[in-house]
């Protein structure tokens, strides 16, 4: 879906009525997910579950705070194994990803991106994936969402916030951006990551209940290339805003912005519909890498991806996270 404007404070009076107009639809949502949380108990994985989630619906960038934590992991000489739901794709699962295999119909954009850094599996059923990862020699998961998810146990969870919007006009969907109440998210969360400039006041608003960990999303050094040119930039994300926003950091010209909705599946007239008037516009067209695993693979090199990373302000607080749940671990890479 396409993130709504007044879920983030646009829109005016009238962005803030419509959300005020359906917070009751809110609390429905938010009633569901609790009768979800307490129904069944959770299963405890044999191998400890860092989950790397969120409160809001998509945008924050779990996906390169998880990456982010695998290297931390691999820096303490712990092979890390991604456990996925694979949104987006049709596989259920549970299923190892093979880069020379699966692509994003089958196994979701965020799944590629994991598998690129490390032995991924995708499970529609989380409980079920740990297994399957820990059967095929995983020591360690890292989770990629699913902090709503109530079949598996997490022994920590990290809940990546977008510094520049926080948890959004503090609604429940479909009023605003929240999964969940931010008060009942925190309180069963480790730490919170913010990422980017706190100019939401998140910090704040935890005050101190748990840790809080800054990070930043920082271009690799080849987008810095793009310092000068004139870009196209279109992007199917939660956020495509922050999108455009790097690029403009970078210091490209952005002369077109297109935004999709999340996980927008490419067709392969649109994407030349963009490359050409790209082309018109004397613009190179670019986009993000979650979006470039989603374009039709013959037209892949005519976009320019554009591959950022987390990086951590002070990744010894990250460390001492992790240490507790570390201890005794074998080291090494597993074979799965």
């Amino acid at each position: 879906m396409r993130t709504p404007g007044f879920w983030y404070g646009s829109g005016g009076a009238a962005g803030a009525a419509l959300g005020w107009a359906l917070a009751p639809l809110g609390a429905l949502y938010g009633l569901a997910g609790r009768l979800r949380m307490a129904a069944g108990q959770p299963e405890r994985a044999a191998a400890p579950v860092l989950c790397v989630g969120n409160l809001v619906a998509g945008g924050a960038g779990k996906t390169p705070a998880c990456i982010a934590v695998a290297e931390a992991l691999r820096a303490r000489g712990i092979a890390p194994v991604f456990l996925t739901r694979g949104h987006g794709g049709r596989e259920r699962g549970p299923l190892a990803v093979d880069l020379g295999i699966h692509d994003s119909a089958a196994v979701g954009d965020e799944a590629l991106l994991l598998a690129a850094h490390g032995p991924c599996w995708v499970a529609r059923d989380r409980a079920a994936g740990a297994r399957a990862a820990i059967a095929a020699g995983a020591s360690v998961l890292v989770m990629d969402d699913g902090f709503q998810n109530p079949g598996l146990a997490k022994d920590l969870s990290l809940i990546v916030v977008d510094g520049a919007v926080g948890f959004g006009n503090g609604h429940l969907i479909p009023a605003g951006p929240l999964r969940e109440p931010v008060a009942r998210g925190l309180a069963r969360a480790g730490a919170v990551v913010v990422l980017g400039d706190d100019r939401a006041g998140v910090e704040r608003r935890v005050a101190g209940a748990l840790p809080v960990l800054h990070a930043r999303l920082e271009p690799v050094e080849e987008a810095r290339a793009l310092a000068g040119r004139t870009v196209l930039a279109f992007a199917g994300i939660g956020r495509p805003a922050k999108f455009f926003a790097t690029l403009e950091a970078l210091g490209a010209h952005v002369v077109e912005r297109v935004a999709f909705a999340d996980h927008h599946p490419y067709r392969p007239e649109e994407v030349m519909a963009l490359i050409d008037r790209a082309n018109a516009l004397g613009a190179l067209p670019v986009t993000t890498v979650k979006d470039a695993v989603r374009l039709p693979e013959s037209l892949r090199a005519l976009v320019r991806a554009v591959p950022v990373r987390a990086v951590w302000q002070d990744p010894t607080a990250l460390d001492r996270l992790l240490a507790p749940l570390l201890t005794g671990l074998p080291t090494g890479v597993p074979n799965g």
